[in-house]
Parts: structure tokens; sequence; C-alpha cells
């Protein structure tokens, strides 16, 4: 029925594994790589069928996670930015010059 073994069975079985592993393995990676437990991901992501959903899940998150990334680095930036001020390192005109390039 299925050429060459493919389906659920033989070697269209392995076939899958390897694909849900690979994909597993670049979340994992992903997950790490953005302070998210990455074990997790990876090991809901492998599993057929309901990986699927898990796999949809994750690049939903990851995206939340990015813009809160983005938004803590660019506060701390104006953090430093006060802090330098207060103490004297730069002038309010490079003050206000820096302010309104971090927007």
């Amino acid at each position: 029925m299925y050429p060459f073994g493919f389906g659920w069975f033989g070697f269209g079985m392995i076939f899958w594994w390897v694909i849900f592993l690979l994909i597993g393995y670049l979340v994992y990676q992903d997950a790490e790589k953005r302070g998210m437990n990455g074990a997790l991901w990876f090991i809901l992501v492998i599993l057929p069928m309901i990986g699927i959903l898990f796999l949809i899940l994750y690049v939903i998150l990851r995206e939340e996670i990015k813009r809160e990334n983005d938004k803590n680095k660019e506060s701390r930036a104006i953090e430093i930015l006060k802090e330098r001020y207060a103490r004297g390192e730069i002038s309010e005109e490079e003050f206000k010059k820096m302010m309104r390039e971090l927007g």
C-alpha cells in the first residue's frame, strides 16, 4: 500500500521520528537562547500529534518572550542613561539627545 514502507510502520516510522527529533532539537536550541526551558519544549514538541500543537504554542510564546526581552533591554538602557546623567558623566544636552535616540 505504501511505497518503500512509508506509513507508521517500518521505514516510515523511523523517518517521522527523525523529523520530530530534528524539529525538537531546533526548538530546544532556540528556547535555550531565549532563556526558556529547552528540555521541556523538546519533550513537548517530539510527542507525535500533540507535539504539533505544542510547536504552534511555542512559536506564539517565543514571539511574546522576544518582545518582553526587547522591552527590558530598552528600559535598562534608559536606566543606565539616567544614572550617567545623575553622576554628571554626560551633559543635559547629551542626555536629551540620547533619550530621543532611544525613543
